[in-house]
């Protein structure tokens, strides 16, 4: 095996624009229920959830990362697009019981006038939220492996929904983000050879066949998340031959799989009263000394994107980091821990590479408090209803900034995209989405 350094070359992250208030779904919710009152009130203090994004008439999880993808390559040189040789996606929406989103995507890409070769391995990895880590993990061993001056492409999109009138209705959200794997990376140099893992047969969470609804026993699974981590840092800090404590407090800077806002700071809270006996303000100065917050707070706008989440927090962590360090970013060691229900946690450690602060520079990250579209409560209906599987007619809704989108189902099933925009149709501004997502119907079937 090659002895260069592989892992991460660049990130680009996906949100929808559709944005849902959460203090308004639960009003609306304990209107209908009165009863529902104190759950709601919990929940929003307990998740420090503030809103939810969801897709658009068209969106989808595969044309969200093919959003994603897009800029991602455009951003980079030709030399990252020539030499693709994965395209690997994780995702627990997958459009498809057997063909990859990673096929489509591809499809979606090549239509658009990027030249992706087709001698490339693409294929999809499912394990809950941690799905499109192992796509990575797996991709830069196979390019290590190889030791050629290859890359890959990591499509990590989600759209997260549960059961209406419940209180984890309010931990929906949607969203992707596309990673770029490189040898000698130029943003987070991953050591592969030192991997924490746990995983653990439970039924904390799942999506049964033919639901589009997930199943969540939310205090057990924040129990599993709790008790993953920890068995996670054991394992590491065993295979480096160190001890947790030593382990954590080498790390400069943390990011975790992020399914509501307040879920991993409670999980690092645990976590470092356990191996470094601090309490809860100790720990929150620890985290805050590390800018830990500044990766999870965003999350608190968008919802749950399940396999992209931990990639929002790598993201604005970083942009947050090298604004306020500068250069002095490169060589932190960062801590990445990615959680899939079910169960796996991965516990991976990065470096930051030498040439990060050029591309964190050039880093426009979705605006999450300003640019938005805000949803009705029709709005939010129309894409909650079980019978618009594919949110409706491209004809039905001015577009967003979509680049690509669903435009058919043919009447076996398969999907149809393209990358064009309705023709004719101009983009909503702030407060035009309201009776544009109303569909005639779904998709137009094609013989």
């Amino acid at each position: 095996m090659s002895s260069a350094a592989y892992g991460i070359g660049d990130i680009e992250l996906y949100v929808p624009r559709f944005r849902m208030d959460l203090e308004t779904l639960a009003a609306e919710r304990i209107k209908a229920d009165p009863a529902m009152e104190r759950h709601f009130g919990r929940a929003l203090a307990v998740t420090g959830q503030r809103a939810l994004r969801f897709p658009a008439v068209g969106q989808d999880s595969a044309t969200m990362a093919a959003e994603a993808a897009y800029n991602l390559l455009t951003h980079n040189s030709g030399k990252a697009l020539a030499n693709l040789r994965f395209l690997a996606a994780g995702t627990e929406t997958g459009v498809d019981h057997s063909k990859p989103l990673s096929a489509y995507v591809q499809g979606m890409l090549q239509s658009s006038g990027l030249p992706l070769p087709n001698n490339l391995a693409s294929f999809q990895v499912q394990h809950a939220c941690a799905g499109a880590t192992m796509a990575l993990l797996s991709s830069a061993g196979m390019l290590a492996a190889s030791g050629r001056d290859e890359t890959g492409l990591i499509l990590a999109s989600d759209i997260a929904r549960y059961s209406l009138h419940s209180t984890a209705e309010i931990t929906q959200g949607a969203g992707a983000a596309a990673v770029l794997v490189e040898k000698n990376p130029r943003l987070l140099e991953i050591d592969l050879s030192n991997i924490g893992f746990y995983s653990s047969d439970v039924d904390d969470f799942f999506r049964p066949l033919g639901s589009t609804t997930a199943k969540v026993k939310g205090t057990y699974s924040m129990q599993c998340y709790n008790q993953s981590l920890d068995e996670t840092l054991l394992d590491l800090a065993q295979r480096l031959g160190t001890a947790p404590a030593d382990l954590l407090a080498d790390t400069d800077f943390v990011a975790l799989h992020t399914p509501f806002r307040n879920m991993p700071e409670m999980a690092m809270k645990k976590l470092l009263a356990t191996h470094l006996e601090l309490d809860e303000p100790a720990a929150i100065g620890w985290l805050e000394e590390r800018g830990f917050y500044k990766g999870v707070d965003p999350v608190s706008e968008i919802g749950n994107s399940y396999t992209a989440s931990v990639f929002f927090c790598i993201a604005y962590l970083l942009k947050d980091r090298w604004q306020r360090l500068g250069d002095q970013i490169i060589g932190k060691k960062l801590l990445i821990a990615s959680y899939g229900s079910g169960n796996i946690m991965t516990l991976i450690r990065a470096t930051v590479a030498a040439n990060a602060p050029h591309i964190i520079e050039r880093w426009q990250l979705p605006d999450l408090k300003h640019d938005f579209i805000p949803a009705t409560m029709a709005d939010y209906q129309h894409w909650t209803s079980d019978n618009v599987a594919s949110y409706g007619e491209c004809s039905q809704v001015r577009r967003t900034d979509l680049r690509f989108r669903l435009s058919g189902v043919r009447a076996d099933g398969y999907r149809e995209y393209t990358h064009e925009n309705c023709a004719g149709n101009s983009q909503p501004t702030q407060g035009q989405a309201s009776g544009h997502l109303q569909p005639s119907g779904t998709l137009p079937h094609r013989e």
